[in-house]
């Protein structure tokens, strides 16, 4: 190149040089095993000797990619969900991707929605019960990587999930330790993978103890639900409640507190995910790492999108990130000792 001639060389420049594709040049730069290693070479050396320098939109471009991730939630709601997408965007941001955000709460058709959302990103995170299997298997088949998020496994996907069950029996042990015996459960499982996981938990300190399990209350995940839904709770006089969230469980202490019911000298109460009102509310919660789960998604699906075609075969992977109880004064009076 002239001294005046500035302008950056383009890939397309590169791949005649060497006589490749521009698909051929961007693998070659990224060392991809599947470009044959003197092609590599090749390439490597024509790049070195126009000074070629690329960027991530020119290698998107050649691998016929979007350099956009997505993410489908069921919802984008309250505190739980803002702290997934934290986790997930900062990682990407540093990946210097952008990401394409779909909610189907609401939506008449949801499933063509997220179909389409896959034809327009190089990978995907689909968290909860969003879509059916079926929809999680077919955009699998198409070989879009992908990664699931607090759901059950489908196939060969990779998944993230948060420990529910142990901690739900580890809560529920400890409130039949306050000699709580009337314990109901607030939340519906059938609408939340995460909220299957604690009844189960729920359920099975309950028939280890000896104890009757009652039926879940359905609610949904939110307040104003927790309030409604806990009012009428309430006057049946259990000794504690489990709610399925935080949320559910601050609608419950308001709903409490308007019928002159004492938290927890009439009735205790707790939640789930340790959102930051919580703490302020003296609730007896379960921490998650929220933002974790998030960046674990993100991570993992950058590995999977940037991965050779034998990478994208090998077994799928399964994390469950731990949980842990929190003890505050809305289940009981507990000694310093």
């Amino acid at each position: 190149m002239s001294g005046r001639e500035r302008r950056p060389v383009t890939i397309y420049e590169v791949a005649e040089r060497a006589g490749v594709s521009i698909a051929t040049v961007s693998r070659a730069l990224r060392d991809s095993d599947l470009v044959a290693p003197a092609t590599r070479r090749r390439v490597q050396q024509v790049a070195e000797e126009l000074r070629f320098r690329p960027s991530r939109a020119g290698r998107a471009l050649a691998e016929g990619q979007h350099a956009a991730n997505g993410i489908v939630f069921p919802d984008l709601s309250g505190p739980y969900y803002a702290e997934v997408v934290l986790g997930y965007e900062e990682v990407v941001a540093e990946l210097g991707r952008s990401v394409l955000i779909l909610a189907t709460n609401g939506r008449a058709k949801a499933e063509e929605a997220v179909l389409e959302l896959a034809g327009r990103v190089d990978g995907m995170v689909i968290m909860g019960r969003t879509v059916g299997d079926h929809v999680v298997a077919r955009i699998a088949d198409t070989g879009l990587p992908l990664v699931l998020l607090a759901r059950p496994p489908v196939g060969l996907v990779d998944t993230v999930t948060a420990d529910n069950e142990s901690s739900a029996r580890d809560l529920t042990a400890h409130l039949l330790g306050h000699g709580h015996r009337r314990i109901a459960f607030l939340g519906d499982p059938a609408e939340s993978p995460d909220v299957a996981g604690r009844y189960t938990g729920f359920r099975r300190a309950l028939t280890d103890g000896g104890f009757t399990v009652p039926a879940a209350t359905p609610c949904a995940f939110d307040v104003r639900s927790g309030y409604a839904a806990a009012k009428d709770l309430l006057r049946t006089r259990p000794d504690a409640v489990v709610c399925a969230n935080d949320e559910v469980a601050l609608g419950a202490l308001r709903a409490a507190e308007d019928l002159g019911l004492d938290v927890p000298g009439d009735v205790a109460l707790t939640g789930w995910d340790d959102i930051m009102a919580a703490g302020y509310a003296r609730l007896t919660t379960v921490h998650q790492s929220m933002r974790e789960l998030g960046a674990t998604a993100a991570r993992w699906l950058d590995e999977r999108i940037g991965g050779s075609t034998t990478d994208r075969q090998t077994l799928a992977r399964r994390e469950v990130l731990p949980t842990r109880l929190v003890i505050r004064a809305s289940c009981g009076p507990h000694s310093d000792g």
